[in-house]
């Protein structure tokens, strides 16, 4: 016996969760954020059947958003380590600050890359609309 699963799910959670934005339902990805398995984006939502790449090159949007990302988390690390350096700003301390801003960089880099895209299907995608009839699990297996 299958359970179907009525509630309905909030726009905050599908966002984090990184679910489908039509379904709220659907992973968008395979994969762990972080780890040695490769993550990449399903081409379907596995509980509504949208496509996530409305498109051909739909995604490369996305990086404009992952650079707007990557450009906080870096002023952001630059404050933080300035802080942290007591406000020393000599020659001396560049490389401190070069350190720390590549690595917050490259340690954030998969995540910019998750919610890039989540953003762009949440936030700024007019084509896909969330439809509260579609949240619901299993809805393939329904019928």
């Amino acid at each position: 016996m299958q359970h179907l699963s009525n509630s309905k799910t909030p726009k905050s959670l599908a966002f984090i969760k990184g679910k489908c934005p039509q379904c709220r339902r659907g992973d968008v990805f395979t994969g762990p954020m972080y780890g040695f398995a490769l993550q990449k984006t399903n081409e379907f939502c596995s509980n509504c059947n949208q496509r996530f790449e409305i498109e051909p090159g739909y995604f490369y949007a996305a990086m404009y958003v992952s650079y707007a990302m990557n450009m906080a988390e870096m002023l952001i690390a630059g404050i933080v380590t300035y802080y942290l350096l007591d406000g020393n700003l000599a020659w001396e301390t560049l490389w401190t600050y070069v350190i720390s801003i590549l690595l917050v960089s490259i340690v954030l880099s998969p995540f910019n890359y998750r919610y890039s895209r989540i953003i762009l299907l949440h936030w700024l995608s007019p084509k896909i609309k969330y439809k509260p009839e579609l949240d619901v699990e299993h809805l393939k297996h329904k019928a």
